[in-house]
């Protein structure tokens, strides 16, 4: 629970005047900066200029292209990714924004690779090499800061691979084994990156948060694509997916409201949709929107209610 409310629940139960409230305030250490401000602040500001260093320097190359040779192209890019990996192992405060760094170099120069030699690979596979050739990366440093572009990059290469491998379409049905690979891929990669496996990788809350966000609208779409594509099999495994989602994010191990916000945000579109498509399919459109708005309210306050619970067991347990 949020300190400042919890404060002003007790001033207010109390009745105390606007004196003791601030007393209150003044002693809990609410009226000052937080402790943490000032480094939080100075390491967001590390971390986004590592960002913008990093795109920089692909956008610095490109604009300077004609200037280097073949060679030179590929020197700039190796010494970036070897100078920041350096300087993130001999360097422990800069660690997180110089190894974002030499992360995105990273993947820079497999985009000069691949335009330079044409190999003919899929896009999927220099994405997914480059999630593999991260991963001790992101291992090492152990920080959101690498973790969550990290999430982006593999969760891109499965996207691409399901692209791939389902007929170069993604709005269509196609091979319903393809998809259950996809999402059992995209599953595994929120799972590594929830609390029970934190003490391993390291990763914090934010790169999981993302990498189920990404899990939950690829399932989504999948399984909408399904609903509408005349494949009724896909569409229930999608709910089924996100339903095993939400039961492993609810567990009091990994519970995150994030997570079970998000996964019971799809659940609710793929319900709705459902329910829209079985409902619109007859001959009464009015009295048909009308059930599914209250269907969709019903749905909506009962998704609240389980996740307020959630909440107020974790908080139990907190306690205890």
């Amino acid at each position: 629970m949020n300190p400042r409310l919890s404060l002003y629940e007790l001033a207010a139960r109390h009745r105390l005047d606007a004196g003791a409230s601030a007393r209150l305030l003044e002693l809990a250490g609410l009226d000052r900066e937080p402790a943490l401000l000032r480094r939080l602040a100075v390491r967001s500001v590390a971390v986004l200029a590592a960002a913008l260093g990093g795109f920089g320097l692909i956008l610095w190359v490109a604009a300077n292209w004609a200037v280097f040779g073949r060679f030179g192209r590929f020197g700039l890019l190796i010494g970036a990714v070897v100078a920041m990996g350096l300087g993130a192992a001999l360097r422990p405060r800069l660690r997180a924004p110089l190894a974002l760094l030499a992360f995105l170099a990273t993947g820079g120069l497999f985009a000069y690779f691949g335009q330079t030699y044409q190999t003919g690979a899929d896009p999927w596979q220099l994405f997914a090499l480059w999630a593999a050739l991260g991963l001790p990366l992101a291992l090492g440093v152990r920080s959101d800061v690498v973790w969550a572009p990290w999430a982006l990059v593999a969760g891109s290469a499965l996207s691409l691979w399901l692209y791939a491998y389902n007929g170069h379409g993604a709005w269509r049905a196609g091979e319903l084994g393809v998809h259950l690979v996809s999402w059992l891929l995209w599953l595994g990669l929120a799972a590594s990156l929830s609390a029970p496996l934190r003490r391993w990788t390291g990763a914090g809350p934010w790169s999981a948060r993302l990498a189920l966000t990404l899990a939950t609208a690829a399932i989504s779409a999948s399984a909408l694509v399904g609903l509408f594509d005349d494949s009724p099999m896909l569409y229930l495994l999608g709910l089924l997916a996100l339903a095993a989602a939400a039961a492993l994010f609810a567990a009091p191990r990994a519970f995150d409201v994030y997570c079970v916000s998000a996964v019971g945000l799809g659940l609710n579109v793929l319900l709705v949709c459902g329910l829209a498509r079985l409902l619109l399919a007859g001959h009464s459109e009015v009295g048909g929107l009308l059930v599914l708005g209250v269907a969709a309210a019903a749905l909506l306050a009962g998704t609240v209610a389980m996740i307020l619970a959630l909440v107020r067991r974790a908080d139990d347990g907190a306690r205890t």
